[in-house]
C-alpha cells in the first residue's frame, strides 16, 4: 500500500511539473494609455518600445491556462486596459505546491500610466515615463529608466530603481532600498523613502534641493554631500538639514539598517 502511495504522488508530481501553458493579447492604444495589471501569484517584467499597442504574454509552468488553474482576464476601455491573473489551489493543492510558476511580460508604450500589483512575484520595469505605481506583497522591485513620478511598495523584498523624477515614494516593510536619482530630478512635494528591515542607499545629482529628514532606529547615516546647516543636532541615528539651499521635505528611515546619501 505504501508504495503505491509513493509511486502515486511521483506520478503527480512529474504529470504537474509537466504542465505549461501561454496566452497572449495585443491591445491597440493612442496617446498615453492606462496599464492596470493585478495577480495573485505572479512575477510582471514591463519594457518599453515605440508601437502605439501594448502587448501583453502570460506563460506558466505547472499550471494550465482555463478555469480551475490559472485565469486570465481582460479589458479595454478607450486607452484603458486592465489585466488580471487568478490562481486555483482546488486542484491537487498538496502536488502543486512550489511546482509553479506564472510570468506577465509586458510591452507598451513609454508615454504610459501603469499600476502594477501582484500577491506573490517580482516587478521589474523598464523606461516608463509617467505615473508609475508598483506593489508586490513578496518580491523584489527593479525599475530602470524611470520618468514622472513612481510610488513603489513591497512587503518583503529588496528594491533597486533609478529615474529622472518629480514625485518619489518608495517602502520596503523587510528588505533594502537602492534609489539613483539622474539629472533633472526636482521635488515638488515631499518625498518618502522608508525600510522597515534593510538598508537605505540614495543617490542625487549635484543640484538637487531639498530638506532632509533622516533617521534610523538601529544603523548609522552618512552623508557625502554638502550641508550648510544641520537643524536639531547631529546623531549617529538621525539627521536634519536644507541641501542646496534647501526645498520641499524628502524623508528617510529605517528600522533597522544604516542610511547612506551620495553624490549620482
Amino acid at each position: 500500500m505504501r508504495l503505491a502511495v509513493e509511486v502515486a504522488i511521483i506520478a503527480a508530481l512529474a504529470a504537474g511539473s509537466g504542465r505549461a501553458d501561454d496566452w497572449t493579447k495585443t491591445f491597440v492604444v493612442a496617446g498615453r494609455p492606462e496599464l492596470r495589471i493585478e495577480t495573485d501569484d505572479a512575477s510582471v517584467t514591463v519594457r518599453t518600445w515605440d508601437q502605439p499597442r501594448i502587448a501583453v504574454r502570460v506563460t506558466t509552468s505547472g499550471w494550465r491556462i482555463g478555469p480551475g488553474e490559472v485565469e486570465v482576464g481582460q479589458s479595454q476601455a478607450g486607452n484603458r486596459v486592465e489585466i488580471t491573473v487568478r490562481t486555483s489551489r482546488r486542484r491537487f493543492p498538496f502536488f502543486s505546491v512550489g511546482m509553479h510558476s506564472i510570468e506577465v511580460e509586458v510591452e507598451a508604450p513609454r508615454q504610459m500610466e501603469s499600476d502594477i500589483r501582484t500577491g506573490d512575484g517580482n516587478i521589474d520595469v523598464s523606461g516608463l515615463q509617467g505615473e508609475t505605481r508598483l506593489r508586490t506583497g513578496d518580491g523584489r522591485i527593479e525599475g530602470d529608466s524611470l520618468g514622472g513620478s513612481l510610488e513603489a511598495t513591497t512587503g518583503d523584498g529588496h528594491m533597486r530603481v533609478s529615474g529622472r523624477l518629480d514625485a518619489m515614494n518608495l517602502r520596503s516593510g523587510d528588505g533594502g532600498i537602492d534609489a539613483e536619482l539622474l539629472p533633472g530630478s526636482k521635488i515638488a512635494t515631499s518625498w518618502r523613502v522608508e525600510s522597515g528591515d534593510g538598508s537605505v542607499t540614495v543617490r542625487l545629482p549635484r543640484d538637487f534641493a531639498a530638506d532632509l529628514d533622516l533617521h534610523t532606529g538601529d544603523g548609522r547615516i552618512s552623508v557625502d554631500l554638502p550641508l550648510a546647516t544641520v537643524l536639531g543636532g547631529k546623531s549617529v541615528h538621525a539627521l536634519r538639514g536644507p541641501l542646496n539651499g534647501g526645498g520641499a521635505a524628502f524623508y528617510i528611515r529605517t528600522g533597522d539598517g544604516s542610511i547612506h546619501l551620495g553624490r549620482m
